[in-house]
């Protein structure tokens, strides 16, 4: 590991806000090209306690960011979604907000369209188990036109907005602007917020007597 490298991987200490222990939080920075530099933030506790984020280090505004996906080159293009970004497919009526248990990903539209498939799937399966019989056809055609769209069949647009700058859709076709006030206090963020002022800097990588390995 590059000194350059280690000197954005450190580690800090909190106390869980379930159990009270000690819980360490591990940070971890990272360069997307053509994107800018970002930090994978991850802590997991004994209690089962865990948390995970990333964090854009070049930008902070409130931001939506849309992709028309016309075929399968758009389907490898990179998504960032941290734990306060929310993703909508406006043609499938699909709003995926974060909640108090969000995780961070790194993925592309392919993935964010498989992730969305798979909850379809178990949703359409419950509607089935109900005898909904409309909402459970409903559920049919979102499959069928999640799975076009990954063959290339079926255009989509993507959709992901974060009040807290965030979140992002790496392509030179994505459209990106800056939301509103108003804009921003409409979406959730689905943030667990750390008292800074309790945590203790454990090891920083950047200090020559101490090393990080992978």
């Amino acid at each position: 590991m590059s000194e350059e490298s280690s000197c954005r991987n450190f580690v800090t200490t909190i106390s869980c806000p379930l159990c009270h222990e000690e819980l360490i939080i591990n940070w971890q920075g990272d360069d997307i090209p053509y994107f800018g530099e970002i930090m994978y933030i991850t802590a997991r506790c004994d209690c089962s306690f865990r948390f995970a984020d990333t964090m854009i280090l070049t930008q902070r505004d409130p931001v939506h960011y849309e992709l028309k996906v016309e075929g399968p080159g758009d389907l490898s293009s990179r998504v960032v979604r941290s734990t306060s970004g929310t993703i909508r497919i406006p043609e499938l009526g699909i709003d995926v907000e974060p909640g108090s248990v969000s995780e961070s990903y790194v993925t592309n539209i392919e993935g964010i369209m498989d992730r969305i498939l798979d909850v379809v799937i178990t949703a359409t399966k419950w509607a089935k188990e109900d005898g909904d019989e409309e909402r459970t056809a409903k559920g049919l055609e979102i499959q069928q036109m999640l799975r076009d769209a990954m063959d290339g069949k079926q255009e989509l647009t993507v959709v992901i907005e974060d009040p807290m700058g965030n979140s992002a859709i790496i392509s030179d076709r994505a459209v990106s602007r800056t939301l509103d006030p108003k804009e921003a206090a409409e979406l959730k963020t689905g943030m667990i917020v750390f008292d800074t002022s309790s945590s203790e800097m454990e090891m920083d990588a950047c200090d020559p007597d101490h090393s990080i390995t992978d």
